[in-house]
């Protein structure tokens, strides 16, 4: 029974997998040209499953932040896991033991989640398991791949490539924002607070970490209060 469910697992895991081998390989190759070694972004990749918190991270490192910069950073843009994992908390099932819970929260990401979550029933941890068994090896490889490449292609071939970032970040907002104004808003204010802090005196002095930072919780945090969510309404 657990084999079965397991293979059911790897086989919804391998859209994921390949989709992250293509995001992680940006992340090596930006690693590469920012000077991390092949390993120190294989390391980061296998111990965080993380894009967002990972792009983040890395142009803070380039920048020479702090510790601080960085910890508030991933604390900000990871938080949002922190909610998963509770929910799948409850979606577990009952007579699997506790010690899943620490094993399976190591790579709850935005799809594992969203596979996790589509099951009838309760949540088996060998389904899970199942998925991160090709989902996290995809995101590793790719940044390994990526890592490689960036140490070994011509320089004007990176830098063409180093836009495919910015083509994925697009990807998943542009479709988003068509289909809902509130989305639109945020992206647009995002991009409006990020270009104040790069051009107006004052905030060019603030370092990258503290500007994701407040740009974060301030966009977010007015998006929220005007934009709230029906349940969030109802309150």
């Amino acid at each position: 029974m657990n084999h079965k469910i397991f293979k059911n697992g790897f086989r919804d895991g391998i859209a994921v997998g390949l989709g992250y081998f293509a995001v992680s390989f940006t992340f090596g190759m930006a690693s590469a040209a920012n000077g991390l070694s092949v390993w120190q972004a294989v390391l980061i990749s296998l111990t965080n499953v993380t894009s967002a918190g990972q792009f983040s991270g890395l142009e803070i490192i380039a920048a020479s932040g702090t510790y601080v910069e960085i910890a508030l950073t991933q604390l900000i843009i990871n938080l949002r896991y922190c909610l998963m994992s509770f929910s799948l908390s409850q979606k577990l099932d009952r007579s699997a033991p506790s010690w899943h819970r620490y094993f399976m929260a190591y790579s709850v990401t935005d799809e594992i989640f969203a596979l996790d979550a589509s099951q009838n029933g309760p949540l088996s941890p060998v389904y899970h398991y199942g998925i991160t068994s090709v989902a996290v090896p995809g995101w590793v490889l790719g940044t390994l791949v990526g890592a490689i490449s960036g140490n070994i292609l011509p320089a004007f071939v990176i830098s063409a490539l180093g836009v495919a970032i910015y083509g994925m970040f697009l990807a998943i907002i542009i479709p988003t924002a068509k289909k809902d104004h509130a989305v639109l808003l945020v992206v647009l204010s995002a991009m409006g607070l990020s270009f104040l802090f790069a051009v107006l005196p004052g905030l060019k002095k603030i370092t990258p970490g503290f500007v994701i930072i407040l740009t974060t919780v301030i966009v977010a945090g007015v998006a929220a209060k005007l934009k709230p969510t029906e349940d969030t309404a109802m309150q």
